[in-house]
């Protein structure tokens, strides 16, 4: 029973640990607000079009994007910028009938006098980051504009952005995701409320704090001398744009994140690639820290700058602290209880300050947050409703994500599966019989129904025993597995 007690006690240590780094860097956040507004009111410039505007490449890597690519070209074309002042590179992977719609139009914009250009690489090699790679070289701008093919930027987005560049220290400008379709259903509702937190307390505390940021991949912009100071794209993590935000920070470089200017970006409509998008982000995540801690401890930047740095990779970790703690935890509910070991109540209170914390984090940022929208009473209600089934479904990942953690701090390498996107903007918009629905079960949703059962186990076995010491814990995990297991299997592509 000590064994393992003390297993299920190692990883809730870990997760409060990961809820103080959180609840830190909530503190940089509400600590650094009057100086983000003082740093605002003085550097936000916005650029006019009669200014001695740089050269701007914007490119926009795509793979099998048939939904969307038009979307994407049509709302790029539209960035109010001189035309002679930017370039569109399409950085086109495609492998399906994307290529030809990308080529039709590519010329008709090309027709009407856009620098317009589609790339097409004959294979896949390096993925995204490959396909960045081997354009960098044919870009002609100084500053480098990077959109996935879900992403509809703002006119004004590069007349916002690249006032910051005169900083011959910047190297790197990221906007904050907005939400097309944050109200299409529950799946969208929960990814935007974990996607603000990181857009709000977690990048502007990490950027109030001094800490080290990262450029999220898209929705930004690089100064090209950056990129190949730190060493260009690299293809060996499935997060090619955390590890090269690292590398040039540590080698200098600057990183200014703008949660004023909201880029809007489609959620992932159905779980199959909700959880394709976590395996990569989770995955990458502990690539990056098995390739980069060495270089971040060995390198001159502050103490600080290395401790949060650290806390950051090892986030992803998070999820296999809490499969662990749910898996030891069931025959806890046997082989514990208040008289054998009085212990459990401590770690039950620390179980339950983790969750405060976590939820003082997530109440900052979707109903405190400038950016939400409607009154301050339907914020709260909303979060009210949402914020247990958040929590349940992130429970529910754990094991679907653990799986990639485990893969990256292994050195196990696989292919980057790219999120699928079917142009959903609206409750009548449809995914169902698309072309890149996923249509097999795999091992992993078997052993998440599997979960959800030997969970609902532990919460009745608590019941009938008079032992409530891991009810919430193993009702949540519960709810959360078998929530995942139905929508995993809801939107498979039917036959």
């Amino acid at each position: 029973m000590y064994f393992l007690f003390g297993i299920y006690a190692l990883a809730l240590t870990f997760i409060a640990i990961y809820c103080l780094s959180q609840v830190l860097l909530w503190l940089d956040y509400r600590r650094g607000q009057r100086q983000l507004e003082k740093y605002q009111a003085s550097n936000l410039k916005r650029a006019k079009l009669t200014d001695d505007l740089p050269f701007v490449t914007i490119q926009l890597p795509i793979f099998n994007e048939m939904y969307v690519v038009e979307r994407l070209i049509d709302n790029i074309v539209q960035i109010n910028y001189p035309k002679d002042k930017f370039q569109i590179h399409v950085l086109d992977d495609s492998t399906d009938e994307t290529v030809e719609i990308t080529r039709q139009k590519v010329i008709e914009y090309q027709e009407k006098g856009f620098d317009i250009e589609q790339i097409v690489r004959t294979n896949r090699q390096g993925y995204k980051a490959g396909a960045l790679k081997d354009a960098t070289p044919q870009a002609k701008g100084d500053l480098i504009a990077i959109f996935d093919a879900d992403f509809l930027p703002k006119p004004d987005f590069l007349l916002e952005t690249i006032p910051y560049f005169e900083n011959e220290k910047v190297g790197v400008v990221q906007t904050r995701w907005e939400h097309i379709n944050k109200k299409y259903s529950l799946l969208t509702r929960l990814q935007a409320m974990q996607l603000d937190v990181h857009f709000s307390v977690e990048q502007n505390g990490r950027f109030t704090g001094k800490s080290l940021l990262q450029f999220n991949g898209t929705a930004g912009v690089w100064r090209k001398e950056t990129i190949d100071d730190a060493g260009g794209w690299e293809a060996d993590t499935l997060t090619e744009d955390l590890d090269l935000s690292y590398r040039a920070q540590i080698k200098g470089w600057k990183i200014i994140y703008l949660e004023g200017v909201g880029s809007p970006a489609e959620l992932p409509a159905e779980m199959n690639g909700l959880k394709s998008q976590q395996f990569r982000w989770m995955k990458g995540g502990a690539e990056n820290a098995r390739k980069n801690l060495i270089r971040i401890w060995s390198s001159n930047i502050p103490l600080k700058k290395k401790m949060n740095g650290s806390f950051h990779l090892f986030n992803s970790t998070v999820f296999v602290a809490v499969l662990i703690a749910g898996l030891t935890s069931v025959p806890l509910v046997f082989l514990l209880n208040g008289k054998t070991f009085p212990m459990g109540q401590y770690f039950l209170g620390l179980f339950a300050i983790s969750t405060l914390a976590i939820l003082l984090v997530y109440y900052e940022a979707n109903v405190r947050a400038f950016f939400q929208e409607g009154s301050y009473a339907k914020r709260l209600l909303t979060f009210i409703v949402y914020f247990p089934i958040f929590l349940s479904l992130s429970m529910g990942l754990c094991f679907h994500n653990s799986i990639a953690v485990l893969e990256g701090w292994s050195g196990k390498k696989s292919a980057f599966i790219r999120t699928p996107k079917f142009n959903i903007k609206s409750f009548g918009d449809s995914f169902q019989n698309t072309k890149y629905q996923t249509r097999k079960v795999t091992w992993t949703t078997i052993f998440e129904g599997l979960l959800a059962i030997y969970f609902l186990f532990g919460f009745i076995s608590g019941l009938l025993i008079g032992n409530s010491t891991f009810l919430i814990f193993h009702g949540l995990l519960s709810i959360g597995f078998s929530t995942i297991f139905f929508y995993t299997i809801l939107h498979l592509q039917k036959s």
